[in-house]
C-alpha cells in the first residue's frame, strides 16, 4: 500500500489543520459547544469556501471529486480540535446517502447546496430496539396515493436539529429484522407531522430523536429502489466507520500529546512524574496504540470503496475494533495518569475521552464487529 500524500493531499492537511489551529482552542470550543446550536455557522461557512463541504462529491454535483482519503485527512484533523460542526451527519451520512442512493434529479437538487453550505442533512437510521442491527427497522412507510405516509421514530439522529433535510430509513414490506422491504426518504424537517427532541450528546454535539407522525411524501422522496434500501445504508454507514476511525486518530493523538506534557510537568516525590520509569513504559503503550488505530484508519480509508461488498464490510469492522480498542486504552490511561483533573469540565483531557467513547459506541461497538467479522469469514 502507498500511504504518501499527494501535493493536493498535503496542502488540504495543511489547510485544516491550520483552521483548528486558530479556531479550534479549547476554550473556545467550550464556549462553542455550550451555545444552543452547539456549533458555528460562520465556520461552517468558511468549510464551504474551503471546498470541504463538496470534498467527497463528484464535480457534476458541485463537489471536488475527493476519495475516502480526502475525508480521512480532514476528519483526522477535525478530531485533533474535536471540531463540533455538523460534518460528519451533513457531509458523510446524509451526504453519502444521497451520493449512492440518489437519482441524478435528487443528486443536482441536494449535493451543491449542502457543498455551498446552503443545506445541511441528518440521516436516521437507529430505533429504540435496533442495537447495531441496519436490518432491524419498524418505522412503516405505507402507500398513500402517489407518494408514501410514515410513522415510526428514529433514535439519535446525529445533526437532527440543525438539519434541513432528514433521510429516513423506512418499512416498506417484510418483517421488522428482514433485508428486503427497507427503503430510504429524504423528507424536509418542516414537513407537517414531523418532530425533532434535540439534545446535547455526552461528548458535546447535537443529536435528536425524530418522530414521525402520518408525515406524507411524494413519490419523489425515494432514494434508490422501493424496498433495496439496505445495501446503500450499509454502504454509507461503512464509509462512516472510515471516517470517524479517522477523527478517533486525531482525537487519541492530542490526547497523548496533552498527557506526555502533563507528566513531564507534573512534580511530585521532588521530581517529574515523567522521569519514573513505569509512567513512560505506559506512554510507550499509548503510543503504540495510537499507530495500531492509525494504520488500520488508513487501510479503512483506502478500502472502504472495495467492490467486493464482503471485503469492504470485513475491513471496516476490523478497523472498528482496533479503533475501539486504542480508544480505551488512550483515553483510559489518559485519564488516570492525569489523576482528578482528568475528569474535570474544565480541561481538555476528559472532553477527549468522551468523543473517543462516544465514537467506540457509534455504528457498533468492538464486540458487534467481532461477530460481524467472524461472520462473514465463514
Amino acid at each position: 500500500m502507498d500511504f504518501e500524500y499527494s501535493d493536493d493531499q498535503r496542502l488540504l492537511k495543511d489547510s485544516v489543520e491550520r483552521f483548528v489551529q486558530n479556531n479550534y482552542a479549547f476554550e473556545q470550543r467550550r464556549k462553542l459547544v455550550a451555545t444552543e446550536e452547539g456549533y458555528s455557522e460562520s465556520n461552517w461557512k468558511q468549510f464551504a469556501e474551503l471546498g470541504w463541504l463538496g470534498m467527497p462529491f463528484p464535480e457534476e454535483y458541485g463537489g471536488f471529486g475527493g476519495t475516502a482519503i480526502e475525508t480521512m485527512i480532514v476528519m483526522e484533523a477535525f478530531g485533533n480540535g474535536l471540531v463540533a460542526e455538523p460534518y460528519l451527519a451533513t457531509v458523510v451520512l446524509g451526504g453519502g446517502a444521497i451520493l449512492y442512493g440518489g437519482s441524478d434529479a435528487q443528486k443536482r437538487a441536494i449535493l451543491p447546496a449542502v457543498a455551498e453550505g446552503a443545506m445541511k442533512l441528518a440521516l436516521g437510521f437507529a430505533e429504540r430496539q435496533s442495537r447495531y442491527n441496519l436490518a432491524d427497522v419498524e418505522t412503516k412507510a405505507e402507500k398513500s396515493g402517489d407518494g408514501w405516509t410514515l410513522n415510526g421514530m428514529k433514535g439519535v439522529v446525529f445533526g437532527a436539529p440543525s438539519a434541513d433535510k432528514i433521510v429516513v430509513v423506512a418499512r416498506t414490506s417484510g418483517g421488522s429484522r428482514d433485508a428486503d422491504g427497507i427503503t430510504l426518504f429524504i423528507v424536509d424537517k418542516g414537513t407537517q407531522g414531523l418532530r425533532v427532541r434535540g439534545y446535547p450528546t455526552a461528548d458535546g454535539l447535537r443529536a435528536g430523536e425524530v418522530y414521525l407522525e402520518g408525515v406524507k411524501v411524494g413519490a419523489d422522496a425515494v432514494l434508490g429502489e422501493v424496498g433495496k434500501g439496505l445495501p446503500i445504508l450499509e454502504k454509507v454507514i461503512d464509509y462512516a466507520i472510515a471516517a470517524v476511525s479517522a477523527e478517533a486518530v486525531g482525537a487519541m493523538k492530542t490526547l497523548n500529546d496533552m498527557t506526555l506534557g502533563y507528566i513531564k510537568t507534573r512534580v511530585q516525590f521532588g521530581q517529574p512524574i515523567g522521569k519514573f520509569q513505569v509512567l513512560q513504559h505506559r506512554m510507550v503503550d499509548m503510543y503504540i496504540a495510537h499507530e495500531e488505530a492509525k494504520s488500520m484508519a488508513m487501510m479503512a480509508a483506502m478500502r472502504v470503496g472495495e467492490d467486493s461488498e464482503a471485503d469492504r464490510k470485513k475491513a471496516m469492522s476490523a478497523a472498528k475494533v482496533q479503533i475501539g480498542k486504542s480508544a480505551r486504552y488512550v483515553g483510559q490511561q489518559a485519564i488516570q495518569l492525569h489523576g482528578g483533573i482528568g475528569m474535570t469540565d474544565e480541561y481538555a483531557a476528559g472532553h477527549y475521552f468522551k468523543r473517543l467513547t462516544m465514537i467506540d459506541r457509534s455504528f457498533g461497538d468492538v464486540d458487534y464487529h467481532l461477530k460481524r467479522f467472524a461472520d462473514l469469514a465463514n
